[in-house]
């Protein structure tokens, strides 16, 4: 056994073909073992029926397809690709080699000179999140099946066993597409992420199970920039942007030998195979059959390099010249596989279940972009712009447009506790609103929350009617304060009876004694015998008065008088009872 995996400078023996999920047994079909390698539920026909189903045909429909009725058992992302058209999709030009950045990459529609060796048909990959254990350990080798084991399994079939063909398969982090775009007079690749195309992390596995597959390599890197050269800076680096993470050979390479716990291995398919799938090889070999050697498939495990964060949206499967990091490209086939999809959520911190505040009670907005596809995935990073509509009179606006800003830029941090920069969850707040000294107009509002992300593609903007949301409420308090607005009446009688004819003046004194100047008079005339006062002088406080009234007689024949001093006291009391 010959296995040496460059991680850490450690030598250690791992496994990725006898989990119990996926079948690394030299064929494609669940229901057969090849190879003779431990049983497992899945296999490439249950990939294919699945992405058929995704694809949009009807369940029937893909059974007809991939020959079985059933999808994957669990698996976190699947890819099954066929190339319409043997001609389709050739590599040309120098610049298409794996250590060169994808930008540089060509390709082109037309065989013209391939191999049929190298002439790929069909290409496939599926993950798994699986509970480790001695079969397929986690992080650091864990077994106790408290960790998660993360494992990659892919392959391929080819026109022609004619002649030992080496593959490569790229596993990336970016949506890489054929693109329009020119490069060196053929056509280019598109990345959901330009002018970005590589990301540090993505995977390539180079294989070649020669003469029939008695001789096996598998070696793996990961695209790491810092490496410019062979050995440089560092002697895991096995080419520019290429650090070397394992190097497999001889028996524990080829999964039909490999030891339990293997990290990485693969196999091709030891004797004549039925295709579950349509497949016609250069031989014309009958029943969908496909030679030693057209059928293709290996395994990794992830957790065991370290990539458990990785989140893969596209599979590139290659043809190569030779094991070379730097060998030619010939033929391949690009299929989307599983994606990082970071999802942006928001809610109104300092609000109650009744999401009513009043006016200088401040509230903000929580943005959390949280990051699935993969074990440990790295948290989103960038920044996030906040706006907030409102006033609405009635109910919650919409606001998936327009509104003013509470906040642009707000930095993306990490708002795990205890913090953990490899959750998938991270947030940024919102300025906050509604604060004392800005208090909103009594109404409706509603946030918006827009990430840019650096790391991942950025998620579509969020708002929504419930928790984007809140009222603004004002509230009233009714309270009585009781006045004394003092009168007098004032009645004159005539000793031997009649009506007396004159007016009257009415002095009202601020004290109980009807001493001082007064603090108000009012003449008034004598109507029937009495007279009232208009007083207007509002007392809002305890307080004792008193009257006098002088009577004026305009009959000569009648004297006036005046009134004894009287006296009135009130008490105003405004706490009063509920």
């Amino acid at each position: 056994m010959s296995l040496a995996i460059l991680s850490a400078g450690v030598v250690i023996v791992f496994a990725v073909h006898d989990t119990g999920q996926f079948q690394l047994d030299g064929d494609a079909a669940t229901a057969t073992d090849t190879a003779g390698t431990p049983f497992a539920v899945d296999d490439w026909d249950k990939v294919c029926y699945e992405v058929a189903v995704k694809s949009g045909l009807t369940p029937a429909q893909a059974e007809a397809k991939c020959g079985i009725g059933s999808p994957t058992s669990g698996a976190t992302a699947v890819s099954w690709v066929a190339e319409p058209d043997r001609n389709t999709t050739i590599f040309t030009g120098g610049g298409s080699k794996d250590p060169i950045n994808i930008d540089q990459w060509a390709w082109k529609d037309g065989a013209g000179g391939l191999p049929d060796k190298d002439n790929l048909e069909h290409a496939y990959a599926v993950r798994y999140s699986l509970a480790s254990g001695p079969h397929c350990p986690g992080v650091g080798g864990d077994t106790s099946g408290a960790t998660t084991c993360d494992v990659i399994y892919f392959g391929s079939d080819r026109f022609d066993n004619s002649g030992d063909a080496q593959q490569g398969f790229w596993f990336l982090q970016n949506a890489i597409g054929l693109g329009t775009n020119k490069v060196g007079g053929a056509s280019g690749f598109s990345s959901s992420d330009a002018p970005q195309f590589h990301t540090p992390g993505d995977v390539l596995v180079i294989s070649d199970f020669s003469n029939g597959g008695t001789t096996s390599t598998i070696t793996v890197y990961k695209w790491d920039p810092v490496c410019t050269a062979a050995n440089k800076p560092d002697p895991s680096c096995g080419d520019a942007n290429l650090r070397l993470l394992a190097n497999l050979t001889g028996p524990a390479a080829n999964c039909r030998t490999a030891a339990n716990g293997d990290l990485a291995c693969g196999l091709v398919n030891p004797i004549v195979i039925t295709m579950p799938w349509a497949f016609a090889d250069k031989s014309g070999t009958p029943d969908n059959g496909a030679l030693n050697g057209e059928f293709f498939e290996a395994g990794i495990n992830l957790s065991l390099l370290n990539l458990t964060g990785e989140c893969f949206s596209t599979v590139v499967a290659e043809t190569r010249s030779s094991t070379s990091t730097t060998a030619t490209l010939k033929d391949f086939v690009l299929g989307s596989f599983g994606v990082c999809a970071p999802t942006l959520s928001t809610s109104v911190q300092g609000v109650d279940s009744t999401r009513t505040i009043l006016p200088g009670q401040q509230v903000r907005d929580l943005a959390t972009i949280t990051v699935s596809g993969a074990t440990t995935p790295a948290d989103a990073q960038g920044t996030v712009d906040f706006f907030l509509c409102g006033p609405s009179i009635s109910s919650n606006p919409d606001c998936s447009i327009g509104g003013t800003s509470a906040g642009s830029g707000k930095p993306i941090v990490d708002t795990s506790s205890p913090p953990n920069p490899n959750d998938g969850t991270s947030g940024a707040f919102s300025d906050f609103v509604n604060t004392s000294t800005g208090p909103l107009a009594p109404g409706y509002y509603c946030f918006r929350a827009e990430a840019h992300l650096t790391n991942y593609d950025s998620p579509p903007a969020f708002t929504d009617t419930t928790n984007e949301c809140f009222r603004v409420k004002e509230t009233s308090s009714t309270t009585t304060a009781q006045d004394w607005l003092p009168n007098d009446t004032a009645t004159v009688a005539l000793s031997h009876g009649g009506t007396p004819n004159g007016s009257v003046t009415f002095s009202l004194y601020e004290n109980g004694t009807c001493s001082g100047p007064p603090a108000a008079q009012f003449v008034g005339p004598l109507v029937g015998g009495t007279a009232r006062t208009n007083n207007m002088t509002v007392y809002t406080a305890s307080r004792t008065v008193s009257w006098r009234v002088t009577f004026t007689s305009t009959d000569a024949n009648v004297d006036g008088s005046t009134s004894n001093c009287e006296i009135s006291t009130i008490n105003i009391n405004n706490v009063g009872i509920p």
